[in-house]
């Protein structure tokens, strides 16, 4: 398939035909990665979503009933060898 490179604004873009994107299992709005590899330009799909199930976690998190620090006290016994 050829597909022209289009102005867009100050950029060059392309546009991907909706059964090419569903063959590749993308929809709107999705985010893919980008890369160049041996002169081609390839899109991916993330391995997962940016931040799936943060909320979820922090929300479990906020609700919990236990004064446990999350991550473990770290020393800073270089620190009155540093020089300000």
């Amino acid at each position: 398939m050829d597909i022209t490179i289009r102005t867009i604004g100050n950029s060059k873009g392309v546009v991907l035909p909706k059964p090419v994107l569903a063959q590749a299992g993308l929809a709107d709005s999705d985010c893919v990665t980008l890369s160049i590899e041996d002169g081609a330009i390839v899109l991916r799909k993330p391995s997962s979503a940016p931040r799936t199930d943060w909320a979820a976690a922090a929300q479990a998190i906020a609700t919990a009933e236990t004064e446990e620090l999350l991550m473990s006290e770290f020393a800073n016994a270089e620190d009155e060898d540093l020089a300000w």
